[in-house]
């Protein structure tokens, strides 16, 4: 199917600007998702071989999910599966609705296969979003893979009282995922990227501990950190985030910087203010999960993602130190068969090595 995309619908949808043709595409996965037949349809079509990690005490059938960002207010849930997914993150979530940054605020850079984004954190806020997923669950269209949340601070809400905007919105959310990833590292919400103060931090995840604890426990709390804090802020984003309670981290949110390019619309493409995506990350994205690795590797686990778009990327991902992985403007630029063709290929280079399983990959490339 990966032909078909690339012939009839990646050039379709090129005809419109960026964030109308995600709006297309995401009515299109939410009606599919809707219907059993439908979810047969992709799951034909898409389906991903069985690679099997255990992570965070749970099972996923492989270790390639949905990066946050695509599904914001969780709208194609069932879908998400059908094309491959072996999990999925919703959001950027926060506890206010809120519209986000003025449009046009999402650019495509195919020549770099990249996207460029300010979208603020556009979402109908942490009320609707629950209330969406009680009905959901009720009409027993719940994935039966693992879901994860994304949480952002609202943008009204200073960075002092950040702490309980986040806990709010996770005990709003709390019966609707089985992780929450908690973003604090959103380059396009002024003030947020403050929040990786040691302080501002500790503060925030030491809360929703005290919520999650209060809710039961047992759901994973993970932080979400920037490519373009230094390798010591970022070591001590880390620590703090252990400290206080975390349970995992999430390598890497999107970037200011810039790669050169490559031709005029690329030019203009990253002449736009907002965080890019894609290819662009793939080095910066293998540096932070070595340095992570390196440093409480044996504590938590890593979640890889940025510029993985092939089984190469995935696995170097993994050989980093990544025990899950994400994608997102693969999507864009590949089309869904890019799920399958990472899982298979990943699959491939487990047994090359001779590994008995995919956890034996985690960190293998690691001194």
């Amino acid at each position: 199917m990966g032909l078909p995309y690339s012939v009839f619908v990646r050039p379709m949808l090129s005809f419109v600007d960026s964030e109308t043709a995600h709006s297309i595409s995401m009515r299109a996965l939410s009606g599919f998702g809707q219907s059993r037949v439908g979810q047969r349809i992709l799951s034909t079509v898409y389906n991903s071989p069985e690679l099997p990690i255990h992570v965070f005490g749970r099972l996923f059938h492989h270790p390639l999910g949905l990066a946050a960002g695509f599904d914001k207010g969780a709208e194609a849930l069932s879908a998400w599966p059908s094309l491959g997914f072996s999990w999925i993150e919703y959001g950027g979530v926060t506890r206010f609705p809120q519209e986000g940054n003025p449009k046009p605020r999402m650019f495509r850079s195919n020549k770099h296969g990249a996207l460029v984004n300010r979208m603020g954190f556009n979402n109908p806020g942490a009320t609707e979003v629950r209330d969406r997923l009680i009905e959901r669950r009720a009409s027993g269209k719940w994935p039966k893979t693992p879901v994860a949340a994304n949480i952002g601070r609202s943008k009204k809400t200073p960075n002092e009282s950040a702490a309980s905007d986040y806990s709010q919105t996770l005990e709003m959310l709390w019966n609707h995922a089985d992780m929450f990833v908690l973003n604090i590292s959103s380059p396009n919400t002024p003030g947020l990227r403050d929040l990786a103060d040691a302080d501002y931090l500790s503060s925030i995840v030491t809360e929703c501990r005290l919520m999650a604890e209060r809710k039961g426990g047992g759901k994973p709390l993970l932080v979400k950190v920037s490519p373009d804090a230094s390798n010591e802020e970022i070591l001590s984003s880390a620590h703090s985030a252990l400290r206080s309670g975390a349970d995992g981290l999430v390598a890497i949110n999107t970037s200011m910087h810039r790669p050169v390019p490559r031709n005029a619309a690329s030019r203009g493409v990253f002449a736009e203010a907002g965080g890019i995506s894609g290819r662009p990350l793939q080095n910066r994205s293998k540096e932070v999960i070595s340095l992570l690795y390196s440093e409480v590797g044996d504590s938590i686990p890593i979640v890889g993602v940025g510029g993985i778009e092939s089984p190469d990327t995935a696995w170097e991902a993994i050989t980093s130190g990544a025990s899950l992985i994400q994608l997102y403007s693969a999507l864009v630029f590949r089309g869904p068969s890019v799920v399958s063709t990472i899982v298979r290929g990943l699959k491939k280079k487990v047994k090359q090595h001779g590994f008995v399983g995919l956890e034996e990959a985690v960190g293998y490339e690691m001194p």
